[in-house]
């Protein structure tokens, strides 16, 4: 295991859980069909706290390159391995969504709204507003973004000296209610991609796949779910550094 396949692995769990949550309510005759938004945004969470368990011990579990982006604007990552980090994301990310149709292959078959099958794999609007679509991505990303920065190790005093107690697998819990407050709270208006990985990789998926009756990729689209999160990213770290 390197940090390049952990942050492959990690994003591939993300995205096959999250986008797979989405096929599962969204498509027709699966078993969990209209089970709702909230099924969504806790499954989402628990992606989350997934791919974190498989990839934090070795690369940190970014899973996202707007998070990659914002550790390294607050000089918490080195710049030098950006780019690295960035392509195993868009690696995992695409795998993941190929498996999710795999999977749901019969009921991509079984839906005729092309906005539905799109949404399995990327997000789109709920309202049509380009500036307003792109601010509530760079809000979501922000919150995402900052309040990881203020993450901490658990630590115990003892006898004047601190020690680090070890959560193991529960270490991933905090991002995963943090992503699942974003989802619940601000993922109204654009769906929360807050993760250009996770947008972008699946939606150049939607394009390859022989999808039947797909529609269109929404390319028009696709610049607010990236452009969007590296912003809130680096806003958010500018903050911290403000703070710090």
């Amino acid at each position: 295991m390197t940090p390049f396949i952990a942050e492959l692995l990690g994003t591939f769990f993300l995205i096959l859980l999250g986008s797979g949550v989405v096929a599962n309510v969204s498509l027709n005759k699966t078993i969990g069909h209209n089970s709702g938004w909230i099924v969504i945004t806790f499954a989402w969470g628990f992606a989350v706290f997934t791919g974190v368990v498989v990839a934090g011990p070795v690369s940190g579990a970014h899973l996202n390159p707007a998070v990659s982006v914002g550790l390294a604007f607050a000089g918490l990552f080195p710049w030098e391995n950006l780019a690295s980090y960035c392509l195993a994301q868009m690696i995992g990310a695409s795998l993941g969504a190929l498996i999710v149709w795999l999977v749901y292959k019969d009921h991509f078959d079984a839906t005729e709204d092309k906005n539905t099958k799109l949404g399995v794999f990327s997000t789109s609007p709920a309202i049509r507003n380009l500036p307003r679509n792109f601010f509530s991505e760079l809000v979501g990303t922000f919150a995402l973004v900052f309040v990881i920065l203020y993450f901490s190790a658990p630590t115990l005093q003892l006898n004047d000296a601190n020690t680090t107690i070890g959560l193991g697998s529960l270490g991933a819990l905090p991002v995963a209610i943090l992503v699942v407050v974003i989802g619940m709270s601000l993922g109204g208006t654009t769906g929360y991609a807050i993760n250009p990985a996770r947008d972008l990789a699946p939606r150049i998926m939607h394009a390859m796949l022989p999808i039947s009756n797909k529609g269109t990729s929404q390319w028009d689209y696709a610049w607010v779910p990236v452009l969007g999160p590296i912003a809130g990213a680096c806003l958010a770290s500018s903050l911290y550094l403000a703070l710090s």
